[in-house]
Order: C-alpha cells, then structure tokens, then sequence
C-alpha cells in the first residue's frame, strides 16, 4: 500500500512539473518604446526560441543578469535562433530611466515596459528579475528567478535542449 502511495505522489509531482512547464503566455499588453501597445501573446509566436526577462532600472541583480548574458548574446542569436526580450517592470517614476539605461549598458535587446504590471501579475511573477524561456512554439519550457553569477549558462544548456 505504501509503494503505490509512493508511485502515486510521484507521478502526480511529475505531472504537475509538466503541466508548470507546457503552459503559454497569458493575455497581456506591454508598451514599446516607441508608446506602441503589444500583446505578450505574440512573443511566442516568432517560431524562434525566445527569452523573457523581467527586470526594473533599480534592481542590479536584473542589470548583473542583463550584463552577463550581453556577453553571450550574438553567439547565442546565431547558435540557437534566439531573442531576448526584456520586460521593464518600472513604475512611472522610474520608467524615464529606462532609454537612457539601456543605452548606457549598450544592451542590444527588444526592450518593452509593463507600464501598469498587466504582463508581470498575469505571469505570476512575484520578484525581479525573473526569466521565462520559450520554445519556437510559444510554450514556457523554463522559468527562473533570481540572478546568480553563472545563471546564464543553465540557461544556455536549456537553449541547447531546445536547437536539438
């Protein structure tokens, strides 16, 4: 009787791990640079593999995150078909400093602002930064929160998984 509760607890661990990592972007809208609105549903519908950071002007984990994977991000573009898109959580005040920031870090990213954190509640995400990675079909395969020096490298080898 124990051994199938067991079997049972674990089938049902691993299906729900599943289920956490087939499901797809949720309705939202995000704003451009430009003041253009976009829905978030159509990043995951480019047919390339795609990673979404959410990040603030005012978080450095997020820019130490941004930072490191600027050092890799033309090779992975040409490895694996990849674009990063990076999600600016800021509020009013603080969102003036977005162009400037971006500029000055010479991050070559598709830079969108959640200007009334739409995208960032609907995803539940609690914290900054924050990574979701999808596949070339638009499911979120892989999510991330926090930034410690050498997160951009697990999340290279779940691009490799994905290119194969």
């Amino acid at each position: 009787m124990k051994k199938s509760l067991l079997v049972l607890v674990a089938f049902l661990g691993a299906f729900s791990l599943l289920a956490q990592t087939n499901k797809t972007l949720p309705a939202a809208k995000v704003k451009t640079m430009e003041g253009q609105t976009l829905d978030v549903q159509e990043l995951g519908k480019t047919g390339k593999i795609t990673v979404i950071s959410f990040w603030a002007t005012w978080c450095s984990p997020c820019k130490k995150e941004l930072d490191a994977i600027k050092d890799y991000y033309e090779e992975w573009q040409e490895a694996y078909g990849m674009e990063l898109v990076a999600i600016s959580v800021d509020d009013s005040r603080t969102a003036a400093k977005i162009p400037a920031m971006v500029a000055q870090k010479g991050w070559a990213y598709r830079i969108l602002h959640d200007f009334n954190k739409e995208f960032q509640q609907a995803a539940n995400v609690a914290s900054v930064p924050y990574t979701l990675l999808l596949d070339q079909t638009g499911r979120v395969v892989y999510e991330h929160t926090g930034y410690a020096p050498g997160d951009e490298l697990e999340l290279e080898e779940r691009m490799k998984e994905l290119k194969k």
